[in-house]
């Protein structure tokens, strides 16, 4: 099965982005660049639903297809400059045994 949930990508002041999901409360990582920032997601990402199913939790359906383009609307409209980014990944989700 595969799950697919939307993370924000916030331009660091520092430089980079910091990497967050609302589906996936805790989890946050950091990237030099932008696509160092959706590797390092997609590995926190894999990292966190496996250690939902090893404590045998409940992994969170997929985000709506629209989730995406409505928080980075939302995101234009708290911030005036340097808008974070929102994008969809996928992890692929092995039944538990």
């Amino acid at each position: 099965m595969t799950r697919t949930y939307t993370f924000v990508f916030d331009p660091d002041p520092e430089g980079g982005f910091v990497v967050t999901c609302p589906a996936l409360p805790g989890l946050v990582t950091h990237g030099a660049t932008i696509e160092e920032a959706r590797m390092m997601a997609r590995d926190a990402m894999e990292g966190y639903i496996e250690v939902l199913i090893e404590d045998g939790e409940e992994v969170p359906e997929s985000d709506a297809p629209q989730a995406a383009p409505r928080f980075d609307r939302l995101a234009h409209t708290l911030r005036t400059e340097k808008t974070p980014i929102f994008e969809q990944l996928s992890a692929q989700i092995a039944p538990a045994v």
